[in-house]
């Protein structure tokens, strides 16, 4: 059932025989604009100090940059043109009924699983968790959410549900943003986390090892949390991107109207925001990671009360990245370089801390790198790498790009396919007769930021045939020992 792996981790192997607890931590629509990633800015003392106790992934990525794609990729251990989940509306067990998830695979050789909060994604009209993949029903719909609470939303909110139902929207939504003189505890990712501490220790007990699932809201829409928050961000020292307006060559469908945003009370349905909008979504969209952080640093802390963090991998992620004017869009659901890339730490027993690598990770990667830290058998239906051996050497050659997707939705919907290199971000989109609409170029050296198309570039040509034929032959696994150099 289990094995003992080759030591790919030096430091581990006085523990090689021992099942080490799993501590997954996921942040929903976290982006790596945090203290740790170089971002000065933003408060994030605690997911600042995990970084330095453990290995920080500067190049990871998902597969699909919205929530419940992201997840079912990352926990099925597959690709999205496998598991067939590409919006919100369709979940991974029904895609897959066989499949064995990741924190299933641990339950199934022993571990205790455990899930609180939002791991698996939850739509407001359907639950879309995994009963299999825990030992115990998942602990969500039980926990009270609200997210309003001012007075003023309040007695919206109420207007709107007294009216008749082919009056009302969808969904009865508030503002996007609110700060509110109320303390943590009012909000659900503070019950979470006072739920996670509750359940550590009652785990600290069991004979056995643990693989608990923590899925935090923010910094999720809508931007809500205590004033404290906002109050570390000034309004006088929030400015629009520079890149507010999206670049006129880019393809239609490489952008979006900005639909989740425009399903929260007060913003227009179309067209532009006022700039006080805009600039109070960056500011609670800030304060709303230091809200999370704290919440994060509650959790670490009654790991390390409970001497339970010497024999505990710690992962933690945002199950995507985040555009908050940038390219001209605000949420996520795009293939560029602010959609896809996400923060990454794992913290394992025994390792050398502070460190941090260059290497290209995937999110589909996680599944067998925790499997194989863990002296897990590998399941064959696995489509990652395992990226345990950086946190050995994490300046050793690695995987040569990521790759990631998405699907455009609308009246003609439209793929998208994109391949980040060390230099290159490469994206196609094709309508559903795979016909090629549209393709993007972008060199994230020269132009980091993604504002100059350079497909159709005549001194890029070479690189641009270079990337596409590397986007169509599609991932392959590549370690250390196989990773190929020629990369664009």
């Amino acid at each position: 059932m289990k094995f003992i792996l080759p030591l790919l981790i030096l430091s581990l192997s006085t523990l090689a025989a021992a099942d080490f607890n799993v501590l997954f931590i996921m942040a929903d629509d976290l982006r790596p604009e945090l203290g740790c990633y170089g971002a000065k800015h933003i408060h994030s003392p605690n997911i600042d100090k995990l970084a330095a106790q453990g290995t920080l992934f500067e190049r990871a990525y998902c597969q699909v940059a919205v929530c419940n794609p992201s997840r079912a990729s990352l926990l099925g251990g597959v690709r999205p043109d496998t598991t067939g989940v590409l919006d919100n509306q369709h979940f991974l067990r029904p895609q897959l009924p066989d499949i064995v998830t990741l924190p299933q695979h641990f339950k199934n050789n022993g571990w205790h699983t455990l899930s609180l909060g939002k791991i698996f994604h939850h739509s407001e009209r359907e639950p879309g968790d995994d009963p299999q993949s825990w030992s115990e029903p998942s602990w969500y719909h039980s926990l009270p959410d609200r997210s309003w609470f001012n007075k003023e939303t309040d007695e919206k909110l109420k207007a709107i549900k007294k009216l008749p139902a082919d009056k009302r929207p969808k969904l009865v939504r508030g503002p996007p943003y609110e700060a509110a003189s109320e303390p943590d505890e009012v909000y659900s990712d503070a019950k979470i986390a006072a739920k996670v501490i509750e359940t550590l220790q009652r785990l600290k007990a069991i004979d056995k090892p643990f693989f608990l699932g923590v899925g935090f809201h923010k910094p999720h829409l809508p931007f809500t949390c205590p004033q404290k928050y906002w109050d570390m961000y000034p309004a006088d020292t929030i400015k629009l991107p520079d890149n507010y307006q999206p670049s006129p060559d880019v393809p239609a469908p490489a952008l979006h109207n900005w639909y989740e945003l425009r399903s929260y009370g007060d913003v227009p349905a179309a067209g532009g925001i006022p700039n006080e909008m805009a600039l109070n979504l960056i500011r609670g969209y800030r304060a709303c990671t230091s809200f999370v952080d704290a919440q994060i640093g509650r959790v670490l802390d009654e790991l390390d009360r409970l001497g339970l963090r010497e024999k505990t991998i710690v992962v933690l992620l945002g199950d995507h990245g985040y555009h908050l004017g940038e390219n001209g869009i605000f949420t996520k659901m795009t293939n560029f370089e602010l959609g896809t890339h996400a923060p990454l730490i794992v913290s394992a027993p025994g390792q050398k801390p502070g460190q941090r690598t260059r290497g290209f990770v995937e999110f589909v990667d996680i599944y067998p790198t925790l499997a194989e830290l863990c002296g897990l058998r590998l399941p064959p239906h696995l489509e990652g790498t395992s990226f345990a051996a950086l946190l050995t050497n994490p300046e050793q050659q690695w995987k040569a790009a990521a790759f990631s997707q998405y699907l455009r939705p609308g009246k003609e919907k439209f793929m998208g396919r994109s391949v980040r290199t060390d230099r290159w971000r490469y994206t196609e989109w094709r309508n559903m007769k795979h016909e090629v609409v549209g393709t993007e170029l972008y060199d994230e050296t020269a132009d980091p930021q993604e504002n100059h198309n350079l497909a159709k570039e005549t001194a890029c040509a070479e690189i641009f045939d270079a990337l596409a034929k590397q986007l169509h032959e599609g991932p392959k696994k590549m370690t250390s020992a196989t990773a190929k150099t020629q990369s664009p």
